[in-house]
């Protein structure tokens, strides 16, 4: 199965150039969410954390 997949990519041109682009998208992607989980505030943390624990006085009941 694999040799077949390998011979038709071999066939194309520039092809080894997307796991490299693709490779760059999941680095600046997980870079850029490690910055934003660094600077992020405590206290959009804490408040986001404890949604799932309030009560929704909304709910009909």
């Amino acid at each position: 199965m694999l040799k077949f997949i390998k011979g038709n990519l071999e066939s194309i041109d520039g092809v080894a150039v997307y796991p490299m682009v693709s490779l760059l998208i999941f680095f600046i992607f997980f870079v850029g969410l490690f910055a934003w989980v660094i600077t992020a505030k405590k206290e959009h943390i804490n408040q986001v954390s404890n949604i799932p624990l309030e009560e929704d006085n909304n709910e009909l009941s």
